[in-house]
């Protein structure tokens, strides 16, 4: 059987390609005309498909340069998800807040659980899922916004910070209140999630339950009527189990069983060493 040569692709064809701004299109072009001579495909059929592959290509594209400025981690995407974990949760409100319709209907969701069972790893194939869908998306965790909350009060940049938090679709505060909030920190939560209440959706993961988020707040007063409005509008997703980190540990290629038991560790005498 006679061998089909590979198509060739011109110069000129090469810098009009560029000159459009449709270079990368040379990476598939080849392939393509290959299987149009194939299948015998008509020219509008062929330049569809051609089209085709540029758009999935600058979606793609688009879609990892927000997720980037989102703050979302690239790994933590929902079809990286080990249905084999020992974790439990509400699949079907799961599946429905994969939806998105919390987020057009700007209610909340509240990721609750003990550490490491993959409140934030769940969190963030949200935040992929709605960068994808073109939403904006903030995704930081709670110490750290907080912190530069605080710092943006000595530069008199706090009220433009605090807008771009209200402005975006989904905001993403990952860890809330494990550790204690001063005046100034309280004051803050209260203010953005009351100017974001019905107006868009906010994301919390916290391995405290709300009634415990109280005791770490300096005002009470503020603390409960934030925390009224959060969980008011807001979906509880409880997940509970072993802990997901462990899957997620490096090993060596083709050997460990993440599940296994460590082994057992000599214990050290007191005061002596190692």
């Amino acid at each position: 059987m006679a061998s089909t040569a590979a198509p060739t692709i011109s110069p000129e064809l090469r810098s009009l390609l560029r000159r459009l701004k449709l270079g990368r299109s040379l990476d598939t072009l080849p392939e393509r005309l290959s299987l149009a001579r194939q299948n015998t495909l008509g020219h509008a059929e062929f330049l569809e498909l051609v089209l085709a592959d540029e758009v999935d290509r600058r979606d793609r594209t688009s879609a990892g340069l927000r997720a980037r400025a989102a703050h979302l981690d690239p790994s933590m995407v929902l079809d990286a998800w080990d249905d084999t974990a020992e974790v439990t949760f509400d699949k079907a409100l799961w599946a429905e807040l994969c939806t998105l319709r919390f987020l057009e209907a700007a209610n909340n969701v509240l990721a609750l659980g003990p550490v490491g069972v993959g409140k934030t790893f769940m969190a963030t194939a949200l935040g992929h899922i709605a960068v994808r869908r073109r939403a904006s998306v903030h995704f930081e965790r709670a110490d750290q916004l907080l912190r530069r909350l605080k710092a943006s009060r000595l530069d008199a940049s706090h009220d433009a910070e605090v807008r771009k938090l209200i402005r975006v679709d989904l905001l993403v505060i990952d860890d809330f209140a494990l550790t204690a909030m001063d005046q100034a920190e309280t004051a803050d939560v209260y203010e953005v999630v009351v100017e974001r209440h019905r107006r868009a959706a906010t994301l919390i993961t916290s391995n405290r339950d709300p009634i415990e988020w109280l005791a770490v707040m300096a005002d009470q007063l503020l603390a409960q009527s934030a925390i009224d409005r959060l969980t008011s509008a807001a979906y509880e997703l409880v997940i509970e189990g072993e802990s997901y980190r462990r899957r997620q540990k490096p090993r060596t290629p083709g050997g460990g069983n993440p599940d296994a038991p460590e082994p057992a560790r000599r214990p050290r005498r007191p005061g002596g060493g190692s």
